[in-house]
């Protein structure tokens, strides 16, 4: 038994020392950031129905959660997501709020099962922005540029780079070639792998081989501008080159704001998350080893709950970002470095903490020590 109480379980650890001061310290520029833009911090609940996640992630992601029985026998799960939640805050809670609606969190998340090998972890926190109710094209620039300031503001801009979709360009494509749900999964699997030739030999059953070739192709298209002509070249999807023109249009947008540099256009990146229903984005940073955000746009996801409306939204993985910002800490003033403590000790305990009261209001940093004596 004391074995069992001495560890923790697998994907759950401690943060301490200059792990938490940077976790603090990334949570307060990013909340800061938030609120620049006005974003209203909402606190979501930490267990929720089941149900829920279920319709907001999709079953496959929510089956990862953490799950248990209410005493009237509803299926529970400790969050495993937090935009399903504030989605639904703001479909009931502020449906009377004007619009553009803007919320902010910060939210620890966890899933019993990890999303991949590389992120094995099963609590992680996440700080997040979520914009309902805004026209759609103009919402999506607002989120990629608090996106660009949030990495501007810890440093980390010119080693990061931002990677752009459209879950409709992948859509298209299903629909022209009638797949039924269970295949589009399949689908999807091999172009999340990158995984080309296999790709190809599945498309072969649903089109000729030459079109299987081309659409084949898709998943080793990214870069900037230009890869969007070479799409238009493989692809004879209305509602695909729909979803190619969206792109450019906000690539322009980017151009304009001389911020290409920091962003690239990924063809190949498919959202595991059911919810998603447009642009859809990743965030990577040189240093850490999965991505260190995610977003994308959400119009569907509040008609379950009464209304629906065009929402979009992001979240940066705390735990990620602010290990990268420690590991550089020698380049960073995020984190002022601790000054060193004075020591009081020695003195009868009134006077002990007379004076430590009198050093705090200088704002010194004290250690009590031990005493000779105790009155």
């Amino acid at each position: 038994m004391s074995e069992t109480l001495s560890g923790i379980p697998a994907g759950m650890r401690y943060y301490s020392g200059s792990e938490a001061r940077f976790r603090r310290a990334t949570e307060n520029v990013l909340i800061s950031i938030f609120d620049g833009w006005s974003y209203e911090e909402i606190t979501t609940p930490t267990i929720d129905y089941y149900a829920l996640f279920e319709h907001g992630m999709g079953r496959a992601q929510a089956h990862h959660a953490f799950r248990l029985s209410d005493t009237d026998g509803r299926m529970l799960a400790v969050r495993p997501d937090v935009t399903s939640l504030v989605a639904r805050a703001a479909a009931t809670l502020f449906a009377e709020r004007e619009r553009p609606l803007r919320l902010c969190y910060v939210a620890p998340i966890f899933r019993q099962q990890p999303q991949s090998h590389a992120e094995w972890k099963r609590e992680s926190t996440q700080i997040g922005g979520e914009l309902f109710g805004g026209n759609s094209e103009l919402a999506d620039m607002e989120i990629l540029a608090i996106i660009c300031e949030v990495l501007q503001r810890l440093n980390l801009d010119r080693q990061a780079l931002i990677t752009l979709n459209d879950v409709e360009v992948f859509n298209g494509i299903a629909e022209q070639l009638k797949l039924v749900p269970d295949a589009r999964d399949e689908m999807r699997d091999l172009v999340d792998a990158r995984n080309a030739a296999d790709l190809e030999g599945f498309l072969t059953r649903y089109c000729s081989a030459s079109d299987a070739k081309a659409f084949a192709q898709l998943v080793r298209l990214s870069g900037k501008l230009k890869i969007l002509s070479e799409a238009r070249r493989l692809i004879k999807s209305p509602r695909s080159r729909l979803a190619l023109d969206r792109l450019e249009r906000l690539w322009s947008v980017i151009e304009t704001l001389q911020l290409a540099d920091r962003f690239e256009i990924d063809l190949g990146d498919v959202s595991r998350l059911d919810y998603y229903t447009g642009l859809t984005f990743k965030i990577y940073v040189n240093g850490a080893g999965t991505r260190v955000g995610s977003g994308g746009r959400y119009d569907g996801l509040t008609a379950s709950f009464g209304k629906s409306e065009p929402a979009v939204g992001f979240v940066f993985e705390l735990d990620t970002l602010a290990e990268v910002l420690r590991r550089r800490s020698d380049e960073s003033d995020l984190v002022k470095q601790t000054t060193s403590a004075k020591k009081l000790t020695g003195q009868a305990m009134p006077d002990l903490f007379a004076a430590a009261r009198n050093c705090r209001a200088a704002g010194e940093r004290i250690v009590i020590g031990p005493r000779e004596e105790v009155r």
